[in-house]
């Protein structure tokens, strides 16, 4: 792979994570001033891709209502170098991101969208089966590329799901998440990141998932093609992302101080320092600097996770 074998892109995904996790009464500890500084930090800390918000109703995440995210898109601006991601569920939510001044026209915002690689869980997560889902983001995308919104995509559950009530994993079949790529690169997204949300994934999973995927579609993007793993444990999320580089995989999600998760039964990201730490260590360059990097997580831990105490019921 050459030179790129030696360097890869971490998206942070700690406003927009941790934000749908946090409790109305915790409102003005997550103000719109604090996530402003933050996004700003990051952005001069020299990441390539954010993600700052979701747009989906302030009853279901109260720290994403229109006021709030205008006010802090207003303050970030138009960012060159640097993707500012923004999730959309549904029709609902592109008309708010456009709504908004999210679009090219103000602030050019990434747009991201996602759907599952198991029908268990795109239903349980967003309340309909994958075809229709796919459908609908059809639509989107068309309108989208039509206006020079740029696109990401994900792709949950493809390392597994466990269903709650039962207990069961399933897994999704490789050939099935390769065609889900196919179709979402066909669709115009940029990048597509595969995410093991309930960090049912080993180290070997991890590999063996992700080879037969990149094999069957013989290496195409391998490029575009990001990793988001969830796990109790950082250190075992940081261990998978390492498998994951070993297949070729050079896009990798994390969250400073590995917060995050899910209505259906996510665990916390991968920490974004330690992530950044373990690729240093083996000689793969970030393009961040590590002691930034730990310095902002541990402002983020004074300054919010020590103070709001998350619900675990609140959705992603």
């Amino acid at each position: 792979m050459g030179e790129s074998a030696n360097k890869v892109i971490i998206t942070d995904v700690t406003l927009r994570e941790y934000g749908q996790n946090v409790p109305p009464q915790f409102l003005p500890v997550f103000s719109p001033q604090i996530r402003i500084e933050i996004a700003q930090r990051l952005i001069r800390l020299g990441f390539k891709g954010i993600e700052v918000f979701s747009c989906v109703h302030p009853r279901v995440a109260p720290a994403m209502s229109k006021e709030a995210i205008q006010e802090i898109a207003k303050a970030i601006g138009n960012v060159e170098n640097c993707d500012i991601i923004t999730l959309i569920p549904n029709k609902a939510g592109y008309k708010n991101f456009l709504d908004f001044g999210l679009g090219p026209d103000g602030c050019n915002h990434t747009i991201g969208f996602f759907f599952s690689a198991l029908e268990a869980h795109n239903v349980l997560n967003l309340g309909r089966s994958i075809k229709e889902t796919v459908g609908e983001y059809k639509g989107i995308a068309r309108d989208a590329i039509s206006k020079g919104i740029r696109l990401f995509a994900y792709i949950s559950a493809a390392f597994g799901f466990r269903e709650p009530e039962r207990g069961h994993l399933l897994r999704a079949k490789s050939g099935d998440i390769a065609g889900y790529l196919d179709l979402l690169f066909d669709l115009g997204a940029s990048v597509v990141t595969l995410s093991d949300l309930q960090g049912v994934a080993d180290q070997e999973y991890t590999r063996k998932l992700l080879e037969d995927v990149l094999n069957l579609r013989k290496g195409k993007d391998i490029g575009n093609i990001g990793y988001h793993p969830h796990h109790e444990s950082g250190h075992k999320a940081v261990v998978n992302s390492m498998a994951a580089h070993e297949t070729g995989i050079r896009r990798f999600d994390a969250s400073l101080g590995g917060t995050g998760g899910c209505v259906t039964g996510a665990p916390g990201n991968q920490p974004t320092e330690a992530l950044v730490r373990f690729f240093e260590e083996k000689g793969i360059q970030t393009g961040l600097k590590q002691d930034d990097v730990s310095a902002l997580a541990e402002f983020i831990e004074k300054e919010l996770y020590r103070k709001i105490t998350l619900s675990e019921e609140k959705p992603r």
